[in-house]
């Protein structure tokens, strides 16, 4: 089965996001990649009141001084292309209004003819939050459960109807309408966001998290609906889905962040070996390793 690639368009400084992202875009589609991503880094504090992601001491890349909208990029990439999809990951939903966002995700899918992949996470910054004025850093959890409603209910056929503690649709006709289910992808690292990827979400998006993030296993919900996705409770199933977009991998958890080992790695070759001297990730029967039952070694084998 051949790997379907995705490439992260340029968002950063030292482009001409005008001139750039298209030509990018067109040149990425006839190539063949499959999918164009966009990120989402609001602003840059400095000084910085916290590290990278959360984590005490890592600092910001200096390109997240200055990164475009990701709505606005992904929108230069539409018209420059016909095929690829178009993903977010991650967009952080909560510094967003609800019924905006998705009346904007919405009206893009339309326009690019259904190709828009709204991959969505809470985010980290508490100095995002405090400049966007939208909600507190605490509420960011129930923020995205509401979005993701909302999403459902704008995308939707007519009348739109919502009720919840953010937003209030009243019997409302909202349009344009996506040309296709839109996919929700979730960024999910502990056991509430697994909760929420298993029960609102159709796919995963294993991007990087702190060294406490929580990857204990989520038991699917008996009846879980039609926020499940395609492939119902399995968030890893469903992550295989999109693991060409350059996101989720099927089996390997997040990816390491900058200085840090991977989860799934064992470490340095020599600290893999057990006392027998034997690698044991490797298969019994390697051929450096498998002997005749007289104990000489067999050769090419």
């Amino acid at each position: 089965m051949a790997t379907r690639l995705g490439l992260g368009l340029p968002q950063m400084r030292q482009y001409s996001i005008g001139k750039d992202v298209p030509e990018v875009a067109r040149a990425a589609e006839q190539i063949g990649y499959e999918s164009l991503w966009v990120f989402e880094r609001a602003l840059f504090p400095e000084p910085a009141t916290q590290g990278l992601y959360g984590i005490e001491g890592l600092a910001w890349p200096d390109a997240y001084r200055s990164v475009a909208d990701p709505l606005v990029t992904l929108t230069l990439a539409a018209a420059a292309t016909e095929r690829a999809e178009l993903g977010s990951s991650v967009l952080v939903a909560p510094l967003h209004l609800p019924f905006q966002l998705a009346k904007a995700l919405a009206t893009l899918d339309a326009a690019s003819g259904g190709r828009v992949v709204a991959g969505l996470g809470t985010g980290w910054s508490l100095d995002e939050y405090a400049a966007s004025g939208v909600r507190p850093f605490e509420e960011r959890g129930e923020a995205l459960d509401e979005i993701i409603a909302v999403c459902r209910a704008v995308w939707g056929p007519d009348p739109v109807v919502h009720e919840g503690p953010l937003t209030k649709i009243g019997s409302a006709v909202v349009g344009p309408k996506p040309a296709r289910p839109i996919p929700v992808l979730l960024a999910a690292g502990n056991g509430r966001a697994l909760r929420r990827l298993v029960d609102h979400a159709d796919g995963w998006l294993p991007v990087g998290m702190g060294g406490r993030a929580d990857r204990r296993p989520v038991a699917p919900a008996a009846g879980a609906g039609r926020g499940a996705g395609p492939h119902g409770a399995d968030p890893d199933r469903a992550a295989g889905e999109h693991r060409t977009r350059g996101q989720a991998v099927r089996g390997h958890g997040p990816p390491a962040l900058p200085g840090q080992r991977r989860p799934d790695r064992g470490g340095p070759r020599g600290a893999r070996r057990d006392r027998s001297g034997r690698d044991p990730h490797r298969p019994a029967g390697h051929r450096a390793g498998r002997r005749r039952a007289d104990g000489r070694r067999r050769r090419g084998v």
